[in-house]
This record gives structure tokens, C-alpha cells and sequence, in this order.
């Protein structure tokens, strides 16, 4: 896979993050930058953590599903694509009496955000693609994507933070309507 895929693959799958980095920026009051840090880490370090999984699973099966695998890669990144277009739809704010910082909202979120990532390791596994590379480029990339995110929110508000959500989507299908049709065309 080619670096620029990977790294529209970590922008498209810290769109979530990103989405929930600018509510969060919204919400704190007094933002600081410990806060920032606090957040864009737990992002970072949940959608880097998550494809290794994805693809530690997808590496026991393979071998099941080898004669499949670009059909499966495709279906999993259009419909994770599918699933934040249409989320991005919907017209809901994060609770501002919920405490983002707090340990557990943010893990919760953090792990919530980052089911994505999971497949997409899975994905990887399946396209035969070393995991190491990916995971930091995609936790790197959500933590510089929340930081800044978290700023935005402070500044700008709700605004980006939809249409921020269907971007990512657009971009996961694409590589996954990519994936399919390099298998198909012999290419791959």
C-alpha cells in the first residue's frame, strides 16, 4: 500500500476523533493545554493500539478467506465510510455536563472512536500488509488531528465538526472502492 493511502486511511479514521476533539474544545471550559494533550494522547494511542489488534485477528484468519479478502477489505472500509457519512447526518451534540476529561468518559470515547481502526487492521492483515508502519502513522496522525481539534472547538464551535465526520467517510470508501478495483484489474 502506498504511503499516501495510509496516510488518507489515519486522516479518514481520526475524523471521529476529531469530531469529538472539537465538542470537547466546545465544553472545557478554561481550555489548557494539558487538557489538549490529555485528549489527542488517549485518541492517538487508542487508534494506534487498535488496527495492531485488527490485524492480529486478521492474520489468524486469513488464510480462511484468502480467495475473498478484496471483497472483505472493500466491504469493511465502504461500510465503516458509510456508517460516519451517515453519522455525520445526525444533528447530536456531546453533553456538556459530561466531564471529557475525566479517566473513564475518555477511554470510553477513545475506545468508541477507534472500533474503526479495528477493522481497518483487519483490513490490513487481509491486503497482506505489514502493521508496525500503519499504527504509528495513524495514532501520530489522530493525535495531531485531536490536538489541533480541541483548539478548533474552542474557537470556532460546532461548525466543521459534521461535515469534519463525512469527509473521513468519503475517504474510507474511496480507498476501500481502491482496494477492490487493484484486485480486480490484476494490479495488486
Amino acid at each position: 500500500m502506498a504511503p499516501i493511502t495510509i496516510i488518507l486511511t489515519a486522516i479518514g479514521l481520526s475524523m471521529d476523533a476529531f469530531a469529538i476533539s472539537i465538542a470537547s474544545g466546545i465544553t472545557i471550559k478554561r481550555n489548557r493545554f494539558r487538557h489538549a494533550i490529555r485528549i489527542a494522547l488517549s485518541f492517538g494511542i487508542f487508534q494506534a493500539v487498535m488496527p495492531m489488534l485488527g490485524w492480529l485477528l486478521g492474520i489468524s484468519i486469513r488464510d480462511l478467506i484468502e480467495h475473498i479478502d478484496h471483497w472483505v477489505a472493500f466491504a469493511l472500509l465502504s461500510s465503516i465510510g458509510i456508517k460516519m457519512f451517515y453519522e455525520s447526518t445526525k444533528l447530536e451534540a456531546v453533553e456538556e455536563k459530561k466531564d471529557l476529561l475525566s479517566f473513564w468518559v475518555l477511554i470510553l470515547l477513545s475506545f468508541a472512536t477507534s472500533m474503526d481502526a479495528l477493522a481497518v487492521g483487519l483490513t490490513f492483515a487481509f491486503v497482506n500488509i505489514s502493521i508496525a508502519a500503519p499504527a504509528i502513522i495513524i495514532g501520530a496522525i489522530t493525535f495531531l488531528i485531536s490536538l489541533c481539534g480541541v483548539y478548533i472547538g474552542d474557537k470556532s464551535g460546532h461548525f466543521f465538526e459534521k461535515r469534519i465526520e463525512a469527509f473521513g467517510g468519503i475517504v474510507l470508501i474511496i480507498i476501500g472502492i481502491k482496494i477492490l478495483l487493484t484486485h480486480l484489474m490484476g494490479s495488486g
